[in-house]
């Protein structure tokens, strides 16, 4: 049917992790089993729309995109695909570490570094030029459902080179809470996310692990397949 299944690569937190509880319950979503989860009731009870703010980001599960959402190319599986998600966490690499905060990202809600850095961007430039070959070629509907009339050119040459604009310089590590929201709703919901991320108590993150999902049709969530843990470099 289409396009479908589709993969991505995303960071995912480890399962059980406090940040993996953190993000699941809040999107009512464990992308790992697939299943639904009630939402906390003091939660719902301050905030009763709760459900339709996290309407979009559930839909993905709590993750942060690496490579972006692909069909597989012409002669590449699912098993080729793993074995190379495998390959990568198994290569030793240095691993980037942020001090994660709460804030908006083009009117969205998400965990984000607090600054940026430059590790990071370099291990997300490994992950989109490593798997590309497995990426099949934009339809023209892909192309479109971007819009690129509202990317700069720079966004519009990785979007046909890479299939994703938001590449290379212009990738912003971000793990999605909420759809998109006006800045009148988005500040009181922001400053109650970012009191309950301080509960937690994350104060570092290292971006260790890779996790395979798979969408299988358009209407479906995409659900974890594999994950691994990046292998270390040491000094």
């Amino acid at each position: 049917m289409g396009n479908y299944p589709r993969y991505a690569i995303y960071y995912a937190p480890a399962p059980g992790s406090v940040l993996d509880r953190f993000g699941a319950d809040l999107l009512g979503y464990d992308a790992y089993r697939g299943d639904d989860l009630p939402f906390p009731r003091d939660l719902t009870l301050a905030t009763p729309d709760w459900r339709d703010l996290t309407q979009d980001p559930r839909k993905y599960g709590f993750h942060a995109t690496l490579k972006a959402p692909m069909a597989l190319a012409l002669g590449r599986t699912e098993a080729q695909l793993a074995a190379a998600c495998e390959a990568f966490a198994g290569t030793a690499r240095s691993i980037p570490a942020i001090e994660p905060v709460v804030d908006s990202i083009s009117g969205f809600i998400a965990v984000m570094p607090a600054k940026p850095s430059a590790e990071l961007l370099q291990f997300v430039g490994d992950v989109t030029r490593e798997f590309d070959s497995f990426r099949a070629p934009l339809t023209a509907g892909d192309r479109a459902r971007r819009n690129p009339a509202k990317l700069t050119p720079r966004q519009c040459e990785y979007l046909d080179r890479w299939g994703y604009p938001y590449v290379m310089e212009e990738f912003r590590f971000h793990m999605t809470l909420t759809g998109r929201l006006d800045e009148a709703r988005r500040e009181p919901v922001m400053a109650m996310l970012r009191d309950r991320f301080s509960a937690i108590g994350l104060k570092t993150l290292a971006i260790d692990r890779v996790a395979l999902f798979r969408q299988d049709h358009a209407d479906s969530r995409f659900r974890i397949i594999q994950h691994c843990a990046v292998k270390q470099m040491q000094d």
